[in-house]
């Protein structure tokens, strides 16, 4: 998604171009596995390839020859790029998507694969383990494009971005070569029009029987980008074959994760193998977890708090162990999951609570707190501040539990306070 979007600010914005780069490291989001988005995309009349998915070498020929191709693609299954140079460890192998027509060399690829760790340029230095395989149907592709769906401020709305300049790093093209962008606001109302989708299809490059097929293809993925609540439905390379087809070869979809109430089961489809357990954990009560490397743990209602207790800890020589927002509904369960997820953490060695109660009760955190410490056999230091509603009855319950908290006045305080109780 980064990308497209600084293709469209280098081709609609210049005035940004030479603006200093900011980073935003998107924290949490829904990402499918290549193997979910083309099932999901195969629902929508949108051309992928025939394809099926292993968990064990053993029944992975038979899977493999059900495709009936004269040629397989066999790729590990992680999220994120670079598999096909990437290392797989313990066992040394190289390569995380192969070519073969062997059905017997499918069973040994995939069984190289599973249970084994990938490593590639955007992994951790452990890598990612693979639990699964996708075996696809090889196909030859004569010419590439680009194409993506995206919501985009500037237009307010939808616009999709082309380039027939497909399979290699687009915002390279976008740099070098921005006459080969093309960009197509769409209504959000009344949807792509086939004039539209023909017109996109010819910048795409798509000539004489190809291109009817290409701007039926474009409206197939408008189709799945606003019936899924996308936010992104990104296609590269979007190419054609040899044989005169118009394919989809690999997509990554964003979706807006405000939409689940409509998108349960999509979101169903999430895999959480690849991410930390905690931030898991901490979703499944509503609670806006992120690790960290510190010993402070930190328990805030608010993004903008969280951030601004992280900052005050390490202005006073601390080392905050996570970001954890409770939000503005927390309940008293929430507040007992928290301490639950925190304590859990060896590394953390005490804990920050504070809390600005505007639309939060404070009583409500309080009581929390205390039901959680007395379940727990809490023995850590606990530095609290609460300020807002319903603060004199929080203090009252903190202070009549005769529970060892100290209570802090301001942020300033209880920053100092937690980082001194390292030390105590």
């Amino acid at each position: 998604m980064a990308a497209t979007r600084k293709v469209l600010q280098h081709v609609c914005c210049p005035l940004l171009r030479n603006q200093p780069k900011v980073v935003f490291n998107q924290v949490r989001w829904l990402n499918l596995q290549e193997y979910q988005s083309k099932m999901l995309m195969a629902d929508y009349g949108i051309n992928v390839q025939k394809n099926c998915v292993a968990d064990t070498a053993k029944n992975s020929s038979s899977l493999a020859k059900s495709l009936n191709c004269k040629e397989y693609v066999v790729k590990a299954q992680i999220l994120a790029g670079g598999r096909g140079k990437g290392v797989f460890q313990p066992n040394g192998f190289k390569g995380g998507v192969h070519l073969t027509k062997d059905l017997n060399k499918v069973e040994e690829l995939v069984g190289k694969m599973l249970g084994n760790n990938l490593i590639t340029k955007q992994t951790s230095t452990s890598g990612v383990k693979v639990t699964k395989v996708m075996i696809a149907e090889a196909l030859d592709i004569s010419r590439e494009a680009y194409l993506a769906i995206l919501m985009d401020r500037k237009y307010g709305g939808p616009v999709i971005v082309g380039s027939p300049c497909g399979g290699m790093d687009i915002e390279e093209v976008a740099a070098k070569s921005p006459e080969a962008i093309f960009t197509e606001p769409i209504d959000i109302f009344t949807g792509i029009s086939k004039e539209q989708a023909l017109k996109m299809a010819s910048n795409l490059g798509f000539k004489s029987n190809l291109h009817e097929e290409a701007a039926n293809q474009i409206c197939c993925l408008y189709n799945l980008f606003q019936n899924v609540d996308a936010t992104q439905v990104e296609v590269n390379p979007f190419g054609e074959t040899h044989d005169g087809k118009v394919v989809c070869f690999d997509a990554k979809i964003s979706f807006d994760d405000n939409a689940v109430f409509r998108q349960k089961s999509i979101f169903a489809m999430e895999d959480t193998t690849e991410q930390d357990p905690r931030e898991v954990e901490a979703a499944k009560f509503n609670l806006n977890y992120i690790g960290m490397d510190g010993n402070i743990a930190c328990l805030v209602n608010g993004a903008g708090l969280a951030m601004a207790t992280m900052d005050i800890i390490k202005l006073y020589g601390g080392e905050p162990a996570n970001f954890l927002d409770c939000g503005g509904t927390v309940t008293e369960k929430q507040v007992f999951e928290a301490f639950k997820l925190l304590t859990e953490d060896s590394q953390v060695k005490a804990i920050l609570v504070n809390i600005f109660g505007g639309i939060v009760n404070c009583a409500t955190i309080a009581n929390g707190i205390t039901n959680a410490c007395k379940s727990m056999k809490f023995d850590l230091p606990l530095v609290v501040r609460l300020e807002g509603t319903n603060v004199v009855e929080a203090k009252r319950i903190l202070k009549e539990s005769k529970l060892p908290i100290v209570s802090a006045e301001n942020l300033d305080d209880a920053a100092q306070k937690a980082v001194k109780s390292l030390s105590l």
